[in-house]
Order: structure tokens, then sequence, then C-alpha cells
């Protein structure tokens, strides 16, 4: 096993040139519940191009039907990435002040239920700035959100069997 530097630059790229369209790889699940986790997964993985293919509990898309629900879910996204330690990308949580390029942000509602996920693009002293699908956005800042609560999870890299 090595572990693979999380190649930021590319993962950025990715977020920005499909924020506001589809990439035609993927199926797009805006009328399944929401593209969000679907395209952070797809900009994660084009910084780390590693997937995990763990049945069920892995982290990997093939197609629609071919699919972990980690790779399109908000909770089970969080569950594979915090707590993986095998194959594919791993991360972990951090407060706000230490977010940085290329981390993901989920949004809760006032429930405490985790139903959005954003990939962090830029940030700066006075905002976080983030790309999405569903409700989609290009580098769009983190304030023009509402949500009850975040988590923001930190890529650390990934692992290569």
């Amino acid at each position: 096993m090595r572990i693979k530097n999380y190649d930021v630059k590319n993962a950025v790229k990715y977020a920005r040139m499909y924020a506001l369209s589809r990439n035609p790889t993927y199926y797009n699940f805006d009328l399944l519940g929401g593209d969000c986790t679907n395209f952070v997964s797809q900009c994660v993985f084009a910084g780390t191009k590693i997937m995990n293919y763990t049945p069920l509990f892995g982290w990997y898309y093939r197609s629609l039907r071919d699919r972990t629900p980690a790779w399109s879910g908000v909770d089970e996204f969080y569950s594979f990435i915090t707590k993986n330690s095998g194959a594919g990308p791993f991360g972990r949580l951090v407060n706000e002040e230490n977010v940085s390029i290329g981390d993901i942000i989920q949004l809760a509602n006032f429930r405490g239920e985790y139903y959005h996920a954003l990939f962090v693009t830029d940030v700066t002293q006075s905002n976080i700035y983030v790309c999405s699908h569903t409700r989609d956005g290009l580098d769009t800042p983190l304030s023009n959100y509402n949500y009850a609560e975040k988590r923001c999870i930190h890529i650390e890299g990934a692992r290569e069997f």
C-alpha cells in the first residue's frame, strides 16, 4: 500500500469545468434526490484517480446501477471518507478555520439531517467559495447558503494497493 497525494489543482479544475454542466460519463442524479454528492465524488476522484471497489461499503462508480451508496449519498460519503482504511480517498473532520481548497462541506437542516454537499474551490479571510450541483454554483460564497449546521471534511490523500 502507498499513500498518494491529493491533486487539489486537478480536483478544483474539474469542479470549475463541470459546476454549471454535467459530465456525460456520470448519471445526473438531479431527479433522484440531487446530484451534489455525485458531483463532489467526481471532483475527489479527479484529484485522486483511485476508487474503492468494495461492494456496498466502498466508493466507486461504473454506472447508475453499478455504484456504491457512498458515491452519491451525503451520509454514506461522509462515513466512507472519514472511516476508510482501504483503497481510495480518505479524510477527516476539520473546523471551518482549517478548511482548505479541495475540501468538502456538508450542510444540515434544523433537524440535524445532512442534505447537501459542496466542493471548496477557494478560501479567503472573509469567505469560503464552493462549486456544487443540484443547486448549481460556480465559486459561490458559502455565506449564500441557508443551513443549520455544517461539517467540513479535509481530504488527506488516497491509498493505492
